[in-house]
C-alpha cells in the first residue's frame, strides 16, 4: 500500500481536527477562489471548481462562504489575489516530496517551506527534481463493505475509471481515474447509492521508497509540518511505511 493512500487517511483524521481551527476552510477558500478565477464561476463549465465545491460541502462549509469565495475569484467581490506554485524536495531516506501551494506572498512562502525542510531532515530542491516521479490522476476510496469489487469495477470502468486496487487492511477499494473522468465516476456512484471518500484530483507516485524506524518517524513529522502551513494546499510523497508502523507513529 503506497504512502499516498495512508497519508490520505492521516490527512482525513487531521482535517477534522483542523476544521475546529478553521484551517481546512482557509485552504478550501483559496482553492475555490483560484479555481473560479482561472476557469470561471460556473461549476458546470469548470470541473476544477466543481470538485472544489464538492470538497467544501463535504467539510460542511456554509453555502455563503462558498459563494463569497467564488465571487472573489470572478472579481464580483474584492479579495486577495493568490498565485499557485509548486515546490519539490527530498525527505528522510531519499523520499520525493511535492508541494502545491497558493499564496499572496511567494517570498514569505518560500522561506517558510525551506525552513520546515531544513528543520526536519529534508531538503528543498530545484523545480523538476521530483515532479517526474508523480502523475496527476483522479482518486477516491470506497469501503469494501459497501460494494463488491466486481460491481464496483463495472460501474467505474464504464465511466472512465482506469484502475481499482483493494486495500484489505483498511477494508477499502482505491479507485483511480483520468483527471477529467473523476466527476463522472462520482456521479455514477451517487446514482447507485454507493458512498465514497477522499474524492479529489491528486498526484500519485509512480514508485515508492520503503521506510522504517527513525526515517519513517521523521518523514511523518515533515509531512505534518508542511501540511500545517496555511499556504500549502497539498503535500505528496512516495514513501511506503507499513500499516503497523504507521499506526504506532500516529496513535495519540
Amino acid at each position: 500500500m503506497s504512502g499516498h493512500s495512508k497519508w490520505h487517511s492521516i490527512r482525513h483524521k487531521k482535517a477534522r481536527e483542523d476544521a475546529k481551527r478553521g484551517k481546512v476552510f482557509t485552504k478550501l477558500i483559496k482553492e475555490l477562489t483560484v479555481s473560479a478565477r482561472m476557469g470561471g464561476g460556473d461549476p458546470a463549465m469548470n470541473p476544477r471548481l466543481r470538485t472544489a465545491i464538492d470538497r467544501a460541502k463535504a467539510e460542511n462549509m456554509p453555502a455563503d462562504n462558498i459563494d463569497r469565495a467564488i465571487k472573489k475569484g470572478t472579481g464580483e467581490l474584492e479579495g486577495v489575489r493568490y498565485e499557485e506554485y509548486t515546490y519539490e524536495g527530498y525527505g528522510p531516506g531519499g523520499t520525493a516530496i511535492l508541494l502545491e501551494v497558493m499564496t499572496d506572498n511567494r517570498n514569505r512562502c518560500t522561506a517558510e517551506v525551506r525552513h520546515v525542510f531544513s528543520k526536519l531532515n529534508g531538503n528543498l530542491g530545484e523545480n523538476g527534481c521530483v515532479a517526474w516521479l508523480f502523475e496527476k490522476r483522479g482518486y477516491l476510496s470506497v469501503s469494501s463493505e459497501a460494494v463488491d469489487e466486481e460491481t464496483l469495477m463495472e460501474i467505474v470502468l464504464d465511466k472512465g475509471g482506469e484502475d481499482i486496487q483493494e486495500d484489505p487492511e483498511d477494508k477499502q477499494f482505491e479507485v483511480y481515474t483520468a483527471p477529467d473522468s473523476l466527476h463522472a465516476v462520482k456521479e455514477a456512484l451517487d446514482a447507485k447509492g454507493i458512498p465514497y471518500q477522499n474524492a479529489e484530483i491528486t498526484m500519485i507516485p509512480k514508485n515508492t521508497v520503503r521506510l522504517e524506524g527513525k526515517e519513517a518517524e521523521q518523514t511523518l513529522r515533515l509531512m505534518d509540518a508542511l501540511e500545517d502551513n496555511d499556504d500549502v494546499q497539498h503535500v505528496y510523497s512516495n514513501f511506503d511505511i507499513s500499516q503497523e508502523v504507521m499506526e504506532s507513529l500516529t496513535s495519540g
